[in-house]
């Protein structure tokens, strides 16, 4: 039975190609009102899987439920619960903005009484207002992906499925594009694939990475930091009587270790760094009791690892684990994975 409490469900999910293995056995469920991060090197098996979601590929195995409807025996329900926004969004670029908001509105089979005052609702929040009457082709990259985002959101679907939004974009159109996004927690699902790492970990409440067709990490970044590195890092530079320091800073927490430390410099202020297993947050602690302890404080900052760091690591420990390895879904030229 399909978890009715999960907006996307996948168990068991494989996609093949005349032998190529895009998708292998992916099982993932994502909650209602979450935003997802889908992270993955090219060929991985990303927009093969978001296809795959929307009904617009078959699978070859495994199974698919939107909102508990199964999508391989209702795609055209799926449709209705789904906005899809691919990457490379295709758009009429002889339309006008508001001639194609409407035309897709009425495809999506709002009525027409709700269509007019819906769609200037959707250019409101899009920022698209001042550019309605504008023919599509004529609008600029940050607009199209606009438009492209309003048009997924216009029937207001519990599931938004959107392939490198952000693909493109200057820096201010990317922070329009992701407070655009982060504006849909809570009321809407969101599962978003880009390459743009920061905006991922910004944006997401958690994050699925693949590699060769299999999910290798998911978790939101901080557990996934947890689980990869381990350790929390804080890099200091203090002078003092240093040999104090260690029993000091094990009464905030016995795990602390000093792991590295340099010589003082002409000031007399070292750099020390100091590591943890623990996950919270301790700088704070930490300098109330280096301060108590005469100790001259300089800095002090904590060192997480980005979610760049965690990816790179989680695919790479993918690469190294697997016994047998899977054919990248690359090799075959003519797939729609070749373009994931």
């Amino acid at each position: 039975m399909p978890d009715a409490t999960a907006a996307i469900e996948v168990k068991h999910l494989v996609k093949t190609y005349g032998g190529v293995t895009a998708v292998s056995d992916i099982s993932f469920t994502v909650a209602q009102g979450e935003i997802v991060g889908f992270l993955g090197p090219n060929g991985a098996g990303k927009s093969t899987t978001m296809r795959i979601l929307t009904g617009y590929l078959p699978a070859t195995s495994g199974s698919v439920h939107i909102c508990g409807v199964p999508v391989a025996t209702q795609p055209d329900e799926i449709k209705r619960r789904i906005g899809y926004m691919p990457e490379n969004n295709p758009l009429p670029d002889d339309m006008r903005v508001s001639e194609y908001m409407y035309f897709r509105g009425r495809l999506k089979e709002i009525p027409r009484r709700k269509l007019g005052p819906r769609i200037d609702e959707v250019l409101e929040v899009c920022d698209l207002k001042r550019v309605r009457h504008k023919i599509i082709a004529q609008l600029s990259k940050g607009y199209r992906q606009r438009v492209g985002i309003a048009e997924a959101i216009l029937a207001e679907p519990p599931v938004i499925i959107m392939d490198e939004p952000t693909i493109g974009l200057d820096p201010h159109q990317i922070l329009i594009v992701r407070d655009l996004i982060a504006s849909l927690r809570g009321r809407m699902t969101v599962i978003i694939s880009s390459h743009i790492l920061p905006e991922i970990e910004m944006t997401c409440d958690r994050v699925l990475i693949i590699n060769q067709g299999r999910v290798v990490a998911q978790g939101t970044p901080a557990e996934l930091r947890q689980e990869i590195f381990g350790l929390s890092t804080y890099k200091l530079e203090l002078a003092g009587n240093v040999d104090a320091l260690l029993p000091a800073v094990m009464d905030i927490d016995a795990g602390l270790q000093i792991s590295e430390q340099s010589e003082p410099d002409a000031g007399g202020f070292r750099q020390i760094t100091l590591t943890t297993h623990r996950p919270d947050d301790l700088g704070e602690p930490l300098l109330r009791t280096l301060l108590a302890k005469e100790l001259r404080v300089r800095a002090l900052t904590r060192k997480q690892p980005t979610l760049e760091d965690v990816f790179l690591a989680a695919t790479r420990r993918s690469w190294d684990t697997v016994a047998a390895p899977i054919t990248p879904a690359r090799s075959k030229p003519g797939s729609p994975e070749s373009k994931s």
